[in-house]
């Protein structure tokens, strides 16, 4: 009973927060902490606000440019480290590439800028804070991410069966297009979603490379809860937070679909 009780205040804490938050999007009053009636018209003032509307679209962008791109360089660094047991460099490669996963965030936001800074003054790219450092950015810290799932698929599939295509007269090309990457494919769709959430809702690093005429979504949420909470941060992670639970059902009634025995 008392792990049932425990289990309860756990759940609690984590979610009646948000279950808050979410009454509280449809309150009238423009005061957080006083309910003031039911009312959708914030849900109406954030769909007319394009500060917010613009930086949630740059954030998407920005969130699926640079998983894309982790996905794939972080399947390579995979394929390098499993495949390729020993090469010259290989201690110092798997350093550097798992060094963000324990790099605080504040410092590899201070190198990155430092790294655009010196570049900027040297060979004139990047000018300024844009869409392109944060994507270098998110990139870097993300790569990581994918490296370490890609690379635990890809270190427990049996290696006989590249073999025996090898056998077989495919060239390495071939393998790895026909069979290995269709083998990996969930840890990829994996790799990706978490470098995507990643993204999206990084704060510390966007910090140090987003600029006037690029500011991600998270940036605009934590200057505007500075000031206070508004109702319309609440109606808009309330909308975040329904796009999330709807992809999780769908994620979940596929998967289970796919546990059911097909019928003979």
């Amino acid at each position: 009973m008392i792990l049932y009780g425990l289990l309860i205040l756990a759940y609690a804490f984590l979610y009646v927060p948000i279950v808050v938050m979410i009454v509280f999007s449809f309150n009238a009053s423009r005061l957080v902490t006083v309910w003031g009636g039911f009312s959708t018209k914030w849900y109406g003032e954030l769909l007319h606000d394009e500060k917010v509307l613009d930086a949630a679209w740059l954030s998407l962008k920005v969130a699926m440019t640079s998983a894309t791109v982790s996905t794939v360089l972080g399947t390579l660094a995979a394929v390098v480290l499993v495949r390729f047991t020993r090469f010259f460099g290989r201690t110092l490669f798997t350093g550097m590439v798992t060094a963000p996963l324990v790099m605080p965030e504040v410092i590899t936001g201070l190198a990155l800028l430092l790294l655009f800074v010196a570049m900027e003054a040297v060979v004139g790219w990047p000018s300024g804070r844009s869409f392109t450092t944060i994507v270098i950015a998110h990139t870097t810290f993300s790569l990581s991410f994918v490296t370490v799932v890609v690379r635990s698929r890809l270190s427990q599939m049996d290696a006989s069966l590249e073999e025996a295509a090898m056998d077989l007269g495919a060239r390495p090309l071939k393998v790895f297009l026909a069979i290995t990457l269709p083998l990996i494919a969930p840890a990829l769709l994996a790799g990706w979603l978490l470098a995507f959430t990643l993204s999206i809702d990084d704060v510390v690093i966007s910090a140090f490379v987003s600029g006037p005429g690029a500011t991600p979504l998270p940036i605009v949420i934590f200057s505007k809860v500075r000031l206070g909470v508004s109702p319309e941060i609440n109606a808009l992670a309330t909308l975040v937070v329904t796009v999330v639970a709807v992809a999780m059902a769908i994620a979940g009634r596929v998967a289970l679909k796919r546990e059911q025995p097909r019928p003979q």
